[in-house]
């Protein structure tokens, strides 16, 4: 049976980890490095980077290089929004013909769930290559204010890489299931989780391997990436004032502007001052620009001051609704890259007053914790119960457009309510239920997941009627929705599904064409590492044909020098049965060489080495010797000459 992993798909790194001998295991990439670029290339001839290669490219190639794709996933085109969410990146941001945000490369558009899918089909395959087999199963964490739409965007992603998702859990909680494993007692947490390009903030009580989830609260539009954007700003301004040059018109200028600030951003947690260099940033009618600023720790902090300041209401609202105060918390666990930020940890200080622990990892926890989750679902971690919430309220427009709650935010769930509702007009033979999701007062303002129509009543005065709605919503936030005339007992029941935008047709398409990405991916890479080998044995057979090719006998000689010529060709075309047809040939034609110098020495006269030591042909009678073994050969000589 294969192994579950889990999977943290952030919107800067990813990570994927792994339970092993009863242990959780942060799987290494390819690179050595625990966490992946989420940044996706298309390089020449198409092809598909992702992780590193991907972001090493990225400032010659920004208009095809997509980063924080997170931040678009399952969200509307609003334009005020996405130049909000995602600023300073290289490619185009368009509007879907569904209303959805999407990414424009080379005039073909592509889904926030597809990039999202190639990111997850790296660590798919960082875990394959660790593992030795295929992976099919995961866990994939979301961050846990994201709605159902976010939330089915990534479900839709895992399908296009080729997963079967066991379960979505909210990041601060998988932490919390990492941080408590095998602890024994009660304790009060919250889990801090600032990443890359959200906010989360959970309270749980953890109770002997039960993990209850009191409340959970978060910012979606505020991250790492929003640090970055400030720092960059500023440079961009600078710059501006000192040489009247405006950088934002330039792409690979704007592309190393955005690395220099998060270089800087990650030099300020450690110390008090950075020197930001970028030499030939631009150049003008006077020659070459640079861009040579000092950043100080009291700058940044400045820059991002009202950033630090929007972290706070969260924290407050989710104490609130968990019913706790700051000082009946017992730890405050901090996740995600950004909190590594020193002003970052002052504020948690500032809003919790105490401080925050320091004994895990904020870029590993969260795999991690996914990975322990899937060992559960699994049978293979005993004791560990999970009882998480639901992030926004769900229930339904009633008459004036208003939107009734049935089950409020931070619900645990599983979870089952219902409330009685009634008709708006006289004689009223159906009822149309408007199931939405969210926190405002208006449904309009909240985000519509469908509808169920109940029909078939009798004429009654407005008023009259009594309509039980019930929303039952489970575990994998799969909601049903069940509608019933309590006089006539007609009813009726629809699983509501959130969807991410895409069709179900689209999906499977997408899903096909990853498979033959993959296959093409596959044959690349068996085409590349061919082609080593042979460019490998043409190195070694040159040198040694240089060396010893006066041994070969005319024949021979032509033959191995065929062998060449044709191996250069092979490996410039590419192809590989060429390739493998070449390295078959140029084997066996090598093999004529190897035997001309052998046989060359068995017929050459033989010396005494420096010791002494005759290497003549072993007397008759006695077997060769198959290895060179040096010590057994000096006892058997010195047996000899005695």
């Amino acid at each position: 049976m294969s192994k579950v992993i889990g999977i943290d798909l952030g919107t800067t790194n990813s990570c994927v980890a792994v339970m092993e001998a009863g242990d959780p295991l942060v799987i290494p990439n390819d690179e050595g490095s625990r966490t992946t670029p989420s940044v996706v290339a298309f390089g020449k001839d198409n092809e598909r980077l992702v992780g590193q290669i991907a972001r090493r490219q990225a400032v010659t190639n920004g208009n095809k290089t997509i980063a924080v794709a997170k931040r678009l996933i399952g969200r509307r085109f609003i334009e005020d929004e996405v130049q909000t969410t995602v600023k300073h990146v290289g490619y185009k941001i368009v509007e879907a013909d569904n209303g959805d945000a999407w990414v424009r490369v080379d005039n073909r558009d592509y889904s926030p769930a597809q990039i999202s899918a190639m990111v997850l089909e790296r660590m798919k395959s960082i875990a394959e290559a660790y593992l030795g087999e295929k992976v099919t199963q995961a866990v994939v964490t979301v961050p846990a204010y994201f709605n159902d739409a976010q939330r089915q965007a990534t479900k839709d992603a895992s399908k296009i890489a080729g997963l079967d998702v066991l379960r979505i859990i909210n990041e601060p909680t998988a932490a919390a299931l990492a941080y408590g494993l095998g602890r024994q007692g009660h304790e009060r947490v919250a889990v801090f989780d600032l990443g890359g390009g959200t906010f989360d903030i959970s309270v749980l009580e953890i109770d002997n391997g039960v993990f209850d989830v009191r409340s959970t609260n978060g910012d979606t539009f505020l991250g790492g990436e929003d640090f970055d954007n400030r720092i960059a700003r500023w440079m961009i301004d600078r710059f501006k004032a000192e040489h009247g040059i405006d950088l934002t018109t330039d792409a690979v200028a704007m592309q190393r502007i955005k690395e220099g600030a998060e270089k800087a951003k990650h030099e300020l947690s450690s110390a008090t001052d950075t020197e930001i260099h970028l030499p030939f940033i631009c150049s003008s009618a006077s020659g070459p620009k640079h861009l040579s600023q000092e950043l100080t720790r009291s700058q940044m902090e400045g820059l991002v001051a009202d950033l630090i300041d929007r972290l706070e209401a969260p924290c407050r609202q989710a104490l609130d609704d968990a019913r706790m105060t700051a000082d009946e918390l017992d730890a405050i666990l901090l996740v995600g890259g950004m909190t590594r930020m020193a002003r970052v940890q002052d504020k948690v200080v500032e809003i919790f007053g105490k401080q925050p622990e320091r004994g895990i990892n904020p870029d590993e926890v969260v795999a991690v914790g996914a990975a322990i989750q899937g060992s559960v679902l699994r049978g293979e971690v005993k004791g560990v119960i999970l009882l998480d919430v639901t992030p926004l309220s769900l229930g339904l427009e009633t008459q004036g457009g208003l939107f009734e709650p049935i089950i409020t935010r931070n619900t645990t769930i599983p979870c089952k309510k219902s409330k009685i509702f009634t008709t708006a007009q006289d004689n009223q033979d159906m009822v149309r239920v408007h199931v939405l999701q969210g926190e405002r007062e208006m449904a309009e303002d909240n985000t519509s997941l469908g509808f169920v129509e109940l029909h078939g009543l009798p004429p009654a005065p407005r008023g009259l009627p009594e309509i039980e709605v019930t929303f039952e919503l489970d575990t994998n936030g799969i909601l049903q929705v069940h509608a019933k005339d309590r006089g006539t007992g007609k009813a009726q029941t629809a699983k509501i599904v959130s969807t991410s935008g895409l069709a179900e047709a689209d999906v499977q398409k997408m899903v096909t064409e990853a498979e033959q990405y993959r296959k093409s991916d596959r044959e690349r890479r068996a085409a590349t590492e061919a082609r080593n080998r042979l460019d490998g044995l043409l190195y070694t057979t040159r040198r040694s044909m240089d060396e010893y090719g006066p041994l070969l006998s005319p024949q021979d000689s032509s033959i191995l020098k065929d062998a060449l010529y044709q191996s250069d060709r092979a490996v410039d075309s590419g192809d590989l049965r060429l390739i493998a047809t070449a390295h078959e040939n140029l084997a066996m034609a090598s093999q004529r060489l190897a035997e001309s110098i052998y046989s060359a020495a068995r017929m050459a006269p033989q010396e005494e080495d420096e010791m002494g030591f005759g290497s003549a042909p072993a007397p008759v009678g006695r077997a060769p010797r198959p290895t060179l073994d040096i010590g057994t050969d000096i006892i058997d000589d010195e047996e000899e000459n005695n």
